[in-house]
């Protein structure tokens, strides 16, 4: 399996270590999804022990786990996105640019612009429901047994989601710019 892998592709495709400030937001953001998904890790193994050798379970686990997943992939989206590692077709996008550079960059600008039009999508349906929880004081869970409002896990994907726009929409006008350029040239 290991003769398979080629090394190089890996290596080019890894983040470089200065990515600036905006690099450094998008770390800390996507850090803080990670720390939320070893806390839910900690907890969700305290429940599995209460519930298993203590007959005492954690009151609200599968909530709290249901919207937490969403909210960390909305964390860790920005920084996905800005180190270049979101799924596509990698293979193909290759050979176009091997083929002709300039098509090759506005086949990744079309993508890129995909991406923040698709993620623009998310965070403007996402607005409405987000005021309105907050407003009406929604809550996710059983009445009287264990509750949750919904709107901070609401505000997260509205937020995840514009940052993933702004960062889609950087990584475009760089290819255009690169397209440019090299039409100049």
């Amino acid at each position: 399996m290991s003769e398979n892998t080629d090394l190089a592709a890996i290596e080019s495709g890894a983040p470089t270590s200065d990515q600036g400030a905006f690099g450094g937001f998008m770390n800390i953001v996507a850090a803080i999804g990670t720390i939320w998904t070893f806390l839910l890790m900690f907890l969700i193994v305290a429940d599995v022990v209460g519930r298993s050798f203590l007959s005492m379970p954690i009151t609200g686990v599968a909530e709290i786990a249901a919207h937490s997943i969403v909210a960390i992939v909305f964390l860790q989206l920005g920084a996905a996105i800005h180190a270049k590692r979101m799924t596509r077709a990698d293979f193909l996008i290759e050979r176009i640019a091997q083929a002709s550079p300039s098509a090759g960059a506005l086949f990744e600008a079309a993508f890129l612009l995909f991406g923040a039009a698709s993620l623009a999508l998310i965070a403007w349906a996402g607005w409405g429901p987000t005021v309105s929880a907050y407003t009406g004081r929604e809550f996710f869970g059983v009445q009287g047994l264990f509750t949750i409002p919904t709107w901070p896990v609401r505000g997260i994907i509205v937020f995840g989601s514009a940052l993933g726009t702004f960062v889609f929409l950087v990584q475009a006008a760089e290819e255009l710019k690169k397209l440019a350029s090299d039409r100049a040239a």
